[in-house]
């Protein structure tokens, strides 16, 4: 897997996360299990985990993985969060962060593998959170293409357990466009309507 640029990702997700107004951490988002509040606060979880990973900070790195919970948002969530998606980026700009191996979530995994899965949690959880308030989502090619080939291998035949990690695929015709045929991948309906 060559190293990709997350600029483009965490830039956006940083704009979303800005506009998530308070009255609508409450709501569904197309992560089942998770408010917007709790997704957010993933969100915010998953750009220390993968910051840590790709610095290969081991004193920063968690045991394990916590579910978003809103509750662990704070204060200063709208300036903390996409100060700390700037430092992501940052981090994983470092060739080195590419290589060799790391950890996230106490899962001990290739450099290259934890950047392409940080990669796509900043593109799909950037759909899901703008398709919960209404806003504007446009991810750069390069990012999707490098998301929807990582998650592709995950539905070709034999590899039924490891989809669980995106949940069941949603079927979605072969002509539509990238966004949405990643999305059905991931177990997401590309016409996924908070109402």
């Amino acid at each position: 897997m060559p190293m990709v640029e997350l600029g483009p990702a965490a830039t956006q997700m940083a704009e979303l996360i800005e506009g998530v107004p308070d009255e609508l951490l409450g709501a569904p988002t197309p992560c089942l299990d998770y408010t917007l509040g709790d997704l957010v606060d993933h969100i915010r979880q998953l750009t220390i985990a993968f910051t840590a990973a790709a610095k290969k900070d081991t004193a920063a790195m968690t045991p394990g993985r916590a579910p978003g919970d809103a509750k662990n948002l704070g204060d200063d969530w709208r300036t903390r969060i996409p100060r700390d998606l700037a430092a992501l980026a940052e981090a994983w700009r470092e060739p080195a962060a590419w290589t060799g191996m790391t950890m996230a979530g106490g899962i001990d995994l290739p450099g290259e593998l934890a950047g392409i899965i940080t990669l796509d949690e900043l593109v799909v959880h950037g759909w899901d959170v703008a398709r919960t308030t209404g806003q504007d989502f446009d991810q750069d090619r390069e990012s999707l293409e490098a998301v929807y080939g990582f998650v592709k291998q995950f539905s070709s035949a034999g590899e039924e357990a490891r989809r669980g990690m995106f949940g069941p695929e949603v079927a979605v015709p072969d002509d539509a466009p990238l966004l949405d045929r990643l999305l059905g991948l991931t177990g997401r309906d590309p016409g996924w309507s908070p109402t």
